[in-house]
């Protein structure tokens, strides 16, 4: 429990008492997959009641975000200025790093987030839709703390020396529950490919772009993964 605990207290921004020793979610990082259902599910719960689908849309993603303390945003808008920043990999580090907002940033942010909120609007079952794409985004986020090479010391190379290549099966076995839910189990075995599928390719832009991945190339990841599995969810 003191690790699923650290683990809330990490992704999400609830009052949950007293904190908790981190390294207890660092030496469990597969757990990452039950903070998505906390998230995805009080988002579903909220939408559930909103018979407007601009509105419910909004709310599921202002109420992800907010839950995540935007911390996982704050992520995809760095990464959005190193992938945008031109010359040598020390200047996309560099401007992926400071803490100044540029163009790519912005850019990012407003891409990522306008393509979920889209996609939201159009689904046939929001609050599923809004609880598979969080579970997804964090299933993607332990895959890339485990497969990620940091480049970096930071809060990523801490989880990532504590990861265990065996860490992706309970990660996806924590993403099975998913099949349960009143959707197509075809829909949801293509959420998880399509999971895998965006996870490997951030891995890949990362490595060639940053020789490695830090905790804004995860935190993106959170945000780019849950936009993608919307918009595979709403695809007819």
């Amino acid at each position: 429990m003191k690790s699923v605990l650290a683990l809330l207290q990490f992704c999400t921004s609830l009052p949950l008492g007293k904190p908790v020793d981190f390294e207890h979610f660092a030496h469990r990082s597969y757990l990452y997959p039950l903070a998505g259902y906390v998230i995805g599910g009080i988002a579903a719960g909220i939408t559930y009641w909103i018979a407007s689908p601009p509105v419910g849309a909004a709310v599921a993603l202002a109420t992800a975000l907010l839950l995540s303390g935007c911390n996982h945003f704050d992520g995809l808008l760095d990464f959005g200025d190193g992938l945008m920043a031109h010359g040598s990999r020390e200047k996309r580090i560099a401007a992926m790093t400071d803490r100044t907002t540029g163009a790519g940033a912005v850019a990012a942010g407003i891409i990522v987030t306008l393509l979920a909120f889209a996609g939201l609007q159009t689904a046939a079952n929001l609050p599923a839709t809004i609880l598979i794409a969080e579970v997804c985004a964090k299933v993607a986020m332990s895959w890339l703390t485990t497969l990620g090479t940091p480049f970096r010391e930071g809060i990523h190379s801490y989880l990532h020396g504590f990861a265990k290549p065996w860490f992706l099966v309970p990660t996806f076995l924590l993403a099975l529950p998913l099949f349960l839910l009143p959707v197509p189990q075809v829909t949801i075995a293509l959420a998880l490919a399509a999971t895998a599928v965006i996870a490997a390719l951030m891995l890949a832009l990362a490595r060639r772009l940053f020789s490695g991945v830090n905790g804004d190339v995860v935190g993106a990841a959170n945000e780019i993964v849950r936009a993608g599995i919307i918009l595979l969810l709403v695809l007819p």
